[in-house]
C-alpha cells in the first residue's frame, strides 16, 4: 500500500518511523523510569497501551489551572526572564487553554528525559515541549497533531569551505561532526554512516567549536542553528534540508503529549489545534513566529501517521 500523500513544506513522502529530536535512547529511558515512578494520586490508570476517555479536562476547567511539562529548551519551551513559561510550545499552549476555559498555565521545567515520566506520574497535565512524536513514545503517551515541522541544517565556517550539504558529504569528505546532547541529529549522522559524533551541551558549544575549528560543522535544526548563528561574524547556516534513514525521510514533527488515560482532553486540545492551523496556518503563525518559525515549518501530518 502506497504510503498517504500530504503537505509538508516541499519534502518527501513521509515514513512510517524516524528518530526524535532527542535520541530514542531517551525515549527508551523514560519508558523505564515511568515505570518505576507509577501513577500516584489516580484511582483508575489504564494498562499500558490501553486508551480511555478520561475526565481531566473537566477538572482542569472546574481549577481555572492546568500543568504544563517544559525541558527549559528554547525555542520549543523554557522559562523567560520574567519567571514565565514562554516559546513556541508554552505559547500555543496559552491560547488553546484559554480557548478550552483553563486561564492559568502553570509551567513545571524538568530535564527531557523526565517529560514522559513526569506526565505519566501525575507531575503535570501536559508536555508542551515540542517533543518529537515517534512510535517509541507512542506507546507510552497521547499526542496531538504535530504542529511543527523541522528540516535539519549544520553550523559551519563562514562561507562553508567544505561545502557541506547533507550528512552524506560529511561521511564522504572525512569531516569532523559534532552534534548537541541527546539530539536526534547524532542519529541521523550514524545512520549516514559517521561513526564518531562530537556530543557537546547545545547548539553554543557547537558554534565555538566550529569556529574554533575542532569540528567541521555542528548539526542540529534548522532552527536552532539560524538562531546559534545569527548573532557571529565566524560561523554560518547551511541551507535547511531533509535528513534520511534507511532511505527515508526521517522527519522532525513534535507536539503536545497526554497520558493514555486522557483521550478526551487530547481530542479537545486537537480540535483547537485544528482551527489555529486553518487559512494557511494563519493563526499558528502568528502565535510561533516570534519564536523564529515560518510558513514552511508549518505540516498537515497527524499524529496517527507518525506513529505509524
Amino acid at each position: 500500500m502506497a504510503r498517504p500523500q500530504a503537505h509538508r513544506s516541499g519534502t518527501a513522502p513521509r515514513p512510517d518511523r524516524g528518530p526524535s529530536r532527542r535520541s530514542l535512547l531517551a525515549a527508551a529511558v523514560s519508558l523505564g523510569a515511568a515505570g518505576a515512578l507509577g501513577a500516584a494520586g489516580c484511582s483508575r490508570v489504564p494498562d499500558d497501551g490501553k486508551v480511555l476517555g478520561g475526565a481531566l479536562l473537566d477538572t482542569l476547567r472546574k481549577r481555572g489551572s492546568v500543568k504544563i511539562g517544559i525541558a527549559s529548551e528554547p525555542p520549543f519551551g523554557y522559562i523567560g526572564d520574567d519567571g514565565r513559561a514562554t516559546g513556541e510550545a508554552p505559547a500555543i499552549a496559552r491560547v488553546i487553554f484559554e480557548r478550552l476555559g483553563i486561564d492559568d498555565v502553570e509551567p513545571v521545567p524538568v530535564e527531557f528525559g523526565a517529560l514522559i515520566p513526569g506526565l505519566k506520574a501525575r507531575q503535570f497535565d501536559v508536555v508542551s515541549a515540542g517533543m518529537y512524536i515517534n512510535p517509541v513514545r507512542c506507546e507510552q503517551v497521547l499526542f496531538a497533531d504535530p504542529d511543527y515541522l523541522l528540516l535539519d541544517s549544520f553550523i559551519v565556517r563562514k562561507g562553508n569551505p567544505h561545502g557541506i550539504r547533507t550528512y552524506d558529504d560529511v561521511r564522504k569528505k572525512g569531516l569532523r561532526l559534532a552534534s548537541g546532547t541527546a539530539y536526534a541529529q547524532i542519529d541521523y549522522a550514524k545512520a549516514a554512516g559517521i561513526k564518531d559524533v562530537l556530543v557537546l551541551p547545545d547548539q553554543v558549544a557547537g558554534l565555538d567549536a566550529v569556529a574554533q575549528g575542532r569540528v567541521d560543522a555542528f548539526a542540529g535544526t534548522r532552527i536552532t542553528v539560524k538562531s546559534a548563528v545569527e548573532s557571529s561574524g565566524r560561523v554560518s547556516a547551511t541551507e535547511p534540508f531533509q535528513p534520511v534513514v534507511d532511505g527515508e525521510p526521517a522527519y522532525g514533527a513534535g507536539g503536545f503529549a497526554f497520558r493514555q488515560s486522557e483521550k478526551n482532553f487530547r481530542d479537545a486540545f486537537n480540535e483547537e489545534l485544528l482551527k489555529l492551523k486553518k487559512d494557511d496556518y494563519r493563526e499558528l503563525l502568528r502565535i510561533v513566529r516570534p519564536f523564529g518559525f515560518e510558513r514552511a515549518d508549518m505540516t498537515d501530518l497527524t499524529a496517527k501517521e507518525l506513529c505509524g
